[in-house]
């Protein structure tokens, strides 16, 4: 006798039936998913034209709407790359500090998954802790520390939707280390805009937002290993890896955190105090105006990676973990 569905993949298989029902039928089942992050939605603009279908968030059933600058609010189906890979591509997130449940801004990864989709790249601008990383420099994420999720701010809270993966899937190896290895090369390939970026492979830690962080947080966040830091992507990575997806995620350096200790209020200062305060201090303006310098270098290298998925062996699914 088959358990019900829950409620959870309910909602999602009425929102795939509805995607399905407006894309054509060589497109209902793409190969890859990429989700833009903020200003690397130009990515859409590389899509081929024909055919090509784009469906705004707000005409989707059960699904979370974007409200942040710089984020489009649409899906769009086409073909991407000269392998003419089908792709789904989330031109936009929604985030934790937009009001949405924690689960909600994983929802599109789990549409995603009943389209078809085996394998996700997610992007997005973080904040360089790493002294090493330079604006304009693009991070590879081999791990993450999820501090809302110690705190039990976690997409898989709740009544696990068995339909998805197991109760405890295992985090250790969420990203792809395959991929990784092959964005490496491709990198190597690319004629970068910009000759001086760098590609790094690090660990992102994920906070809640919407403020950026303080110098002292961001000293913590080093403390623990932290080599960028952002508002999102965790809660997705969670979600494709409960249901076996094949990740690779890239963070767009657009500033550098500030981890000095600011001027005490009882020392002698030479020079501007407010300058000095403000020194460093980040603003969503910025992360924009950096996504756009940095956008066809980031796009090249996600064409490169869908390229070479074909010849990528299908990861085997995830074995059920015995409750611990």
């Amino acid at each position: 006798m088959t358990s019900a569905p829950s409620d959870l993949h309910a909602q999602c298989l009425e929102t795939a039936r509805f995607i399905q029902s407006r894309v054509p039928e060589d497109l209902r089942s793409p190969a890859v998913g990429v989700i833009c992050g903020s200003g690397l939605g130009g990515l859409a603009d590389t899509v081929e034209s024909s055919p090509r279908v784009d469906i705004a968030y707000s005409d989707i059933p059960n699904f979370p709407q974007s409200t942040v600058q710089g984020h489009a609010g649409k899906l769009v189906f086409g073909y991407l790359g000269e392998s003419r890979t089908p792709a789904v591509l989330m031109v936009g997130r929604v985030h934790f500090y937009e009001g949405h449940n924690i689960d909600k801004t994983a929802f599109p990864v789990r549409v995603m998954n009943l389209l078809g989709v085996k394998n996700i790249i997610v992007t997005n601008a973080a904040g360089g802790l790493n002294p090493d990383f330079q604006v304009g420099d693009i991070c590879i994420l081999n791990d993450h520390i999820n501090l809302p999720g110690l705190a039990g701010i976690h997409p898989l809270r709740g009544p696990n939707a068995e339909e998805f993966g197991p109760r405890f899937p295992p985090l250790s190896d969420a990203y792809d280390l395959e991929l990784r290895r092959f964005a490496h090369i491709a990198y190597k390939k690319l004629q970068l805009s910009i000759p001086t970026r760098r590609l790094h492979e690090g660990v992102y830690a994920f906070v809640s937002g919407p403020s950026f962080e303080t110098r002292a947080e961001c000293r913590m966040l080093r403390i623990l290993g932290a080599d960028v830091v952002g508002m999102s992507t965790v809660p997705e990575i969670i979600a494709a890896r409960h249901a076996g997806m094949r990740i690779l995620a890239m963070s767009l350096v657009t500033n550098q955190a500030v981890l000095e200790p600011g001027p005490r209020g009882d020392a002698a200062i030479v020079g501007d105090a407010q300058k000095i305060m403000e020194l460093g201090a980040a603003n969503h303006l910025e992360v924009l105006e950096a996504g756009k310098m940095a956008a066809n270098d980031m796009q090249s290298l996600v064409r490169l990676v869908v390229d070479e998925l074909p010849n990528i062996t299908e990861r085997r699914p995830l074995p059920v973990e015995e409750q611990q």
